[in-house]
C-alpha cells in the first residue's frame, strides 16, 4: 500500500502491487527509476530492476510466503513449487540463486524455517511437538537437530535463553 501510494504520488499508475513487485502500464526510464528510489528507499524498500535480482526477490517471497504465511505446508516439493511459480527449470534457479546469494535455496528455506521456529518459541503458545508439526517437520527431533545445526543451541536452551533476557514489564 505504501509502495503504491508513492508510485501514485510520482505521477505513476500502477496496474498492481504485490508483495515485491509492481506491475506498471509502461517501462521507466532511467530519470524516472531514480525518483521512485529516492522515494521508496526512505521507507525501507528498494528497486531492483534487473531481470536476475527479480528472480531472486521471487524465489525469496515465495518461501517467506511458504513458511511465514502457510506454514511450510507443501502439496508437492519445493523445487517443483518454485519451478511451477517462477516458469523456469529449478536448475537454473538453483544455480542463479546459489551464484548471486553465496548460499543455496535449501539453506535459505531451513533459515527461514528456524526464524520461524524462533518466533514460535518466543511466542511461547505451541508446544515443540506443535512446532514441528506446523511448520511440516517429520519429527520433533528432526527439528531440534536442524535448530542446533543451525544456531548452536537446543530449542530449549534457546528458549531459556529468551526468558533471562526478558524481564516482566513491572520490573523494568
Amino acid at each position: 500500500m505504501v509502495v503504491h501510494n508513492e508510485m501514485e504520488k510520482l505521477g505513476f499508475n500502477p496496474k498492481d502491487v504485490v508483495l515485491g513487485e509492481v506491475l506498471l502500464e509502461e517501462e521507466l526510464s532511467d530519470e524516472q527509476k531514480e525518483k521512485v528510489r529516492a522515494a521508496i528507499e526512505p521507507l525501507g524498500f528498494e528497486l531492483i530492476d534487473d531481470r536476475k535480482s527479480r528472480i531472486i526477490e521471487k524465489i525469496k517471497n515465495v518461501i517467506i510466503d511458504l513458511v511465514h504465511r502457510k506454514n511450510s505446508h507443501l502439496q508437492t516439493n519445493l523445487s517443483d513449487m518454485l519451478s511451477e511459480e517462477l516458469n523456469h527449470d529449478y536448475s537454473y534457479l538453483s544455480n542463479l540463486f546459489s551464484e548471486v546469494e553465496g548460499t543455496t535455496i535449501e539453506k535459505y528455506f531451513i533459515a527461514q524455517k528456524i526464524e520461524k521456529v524462533k518466533e514460535l518459541l518466543v511466542y511461547d503458545e505451541l508446544s515443540l511437538s506443535e512446532i514441528a508439526y506446523r511448520l511440516n517437520y517429520s519429527s520433533v527431533a528432526y527439528l531440534s537437530n536442524q535448530f542446533k545445526r543451525v544456531t548452536g543451541l537446543t530449542p530449549g536452551h534457546f528458549k531459556q535463553i529468551r526468558e533471562i533476557k526478558r524481564k516482566p514489564l513491572d520490573e523494568v
